[in-house]
């Protein structure tokens, strides 16, 4: 009888011991998966934070000391940010102040009243170590409206000279001007912003070595005629991009052409995959070209998106968690090796200021 019990009893302290032994195995297993939860968690978190492939869009300042606009002449001299001019709205003269700023925060106002006044939708351009700013439009839809063929330029942005009263090419305004061969050249544009009509579209082109003469190039190249484009210098050769028709029949493209002596053009793509628009931002970066934003219509419509190629044909969009607002008419820079945006129509008018962190790695080919 007691040794029974005794055996009763072994079995069980013996199955009080696995039981136990169980429950600790099981509490150990918890805690190791939570350890190992906890440590994935972070090992994730540290990779994210030292990840440098990661571009991201950063506000200078969301309140410029110049009055919000668009459709101003922007360029980048003597390592500054400048802006000149632009839109309030359609029934008032155009600005005529021009702005200058070494770190896209603090802006200095250079002069109120420059010479020129055909400020809304001008062609400007850095070259020869001097700032140029050409065509443009006055008065909006008031009396006396004209576009301008005017050429200026300046060293201070506060004394302008005028290279010609009457350049070679009609007035026009919102052409596209680049650089190229130690050349400035005009490509494109139209005679009149309210009330032309296809007539009043361009796409011709036009150089000059000094600003005051000018040698028309082709009268007509293969593109179709338009403006509210954008012009690009990259593998040697010019591109002609986007662009068309804002009114009385407004058509938009995102066709890109691209020359090697603007006489001779190919067509690299009859549609990029960004949509189609007018009033959008370009410069050239990392030796590729960039579309930023712009506007569309039917429906009225801003862009607030971002491409980039190498070549015309094959485009790529860069895609970030923050970005601006979408707008059309803004200024665009390549400034501290970053680029940079200021203003625009962003429902309403901005004078926000933002720059791009771009890491290496981020860019496709």
């Amino acid at each position: 009888m007691i040794d029974r019990l005794f055996r009763f009893a072994t079995r069980a302290s013996l199955g009080d011991r696995v039981d136990s032994f169980r429950d600790q195995l099981s509490i150990a297993l918890r805690v190791g998966f939570l350890r190992l939860a906890v440590l994935g968690v972070l090992l994730e978190t540290a990779v994210c934070a030292a990840d440098p492939a990661v571009a991201k869009w950063v506000r200078v300042t969301d309140r410029a000391a110049w009055q919000a606009r668009d459709s101003q002449g922007e360029l980048v001299f003597r390592d500054q940010l400048w802006i000149f001019g632009g839109w309030f709205d359609s029934f008032q003269a155009p600005p005529r102040d021009v702005w200058s700023s070494r770190d896209g925060k603090d802006w200095s106002r250079v002069t109120a009243e420059a010479p020129w006044k055909h400020s809304d939708l001008p062609m400007s351009i850095t070259f020869a170590d001097r700032m140029w700013m050409m065509g443009g439009w006055y008065n909006g839809r008031l009396p006396g409206h004209s576009a301008s063929n005017e050429v200026w330029w300046s060293r201070d942005g506060a004394t302008w000279e005028q290279s010609t009263a009457a350049a070679g090419w009609s007035p026009r305004i919102a052409a596209g001007l680049v650089e190229f061969k130690k050349k400035m050249w005009i490509l494109g544009g139209t005679e009149n912003y309210y009330f032309g009509d296809d007539s009043s579209l361009k796409n011709d082109v036009w150089s000059s070595s000094d600003g005051k003469e000018w040698t028309q190039v082709t009268a007509k190249a293969p593109w179709s005629p338009r403006a509210y484009h954008q012009a690009a210098v990259l593998n040697d050769r010019i591109y002609v991009f986007g662009g068309g028709n804002y009114v009385p029949n407004y058509r938009a493209s995102n066709d890109v052409w691209s020359s090697a002596d603007g006489v001779h053009w190919q067509q690299e793509t009859e549609a990029a995959p960004w949509s189609p628009r007018l009033w959008f931002s370009s410069v050239v970066y990392r030796d590729r070209m960039w579309v930023l934003g712009g506007w569309s219509n039917g429906p009225s419509k801003n862009w607030g998106d971002v491409w980039y190629s190498k070549d015309g044909k094959r485009w790529h969009e860069l895609k970030v968690e923050q970005a601006w607002k979408e707008r059309h008419e803004h200024s665009a820079f390549v400034f501290q090796d970053q680029i940079w945006i200021a203003g625009g129509h962003a429902q309403p008018l901005s004078s926000e200021v933002w720059r791009l962190e771009l890491p290496e790695g981020v860019l496709k080919d």
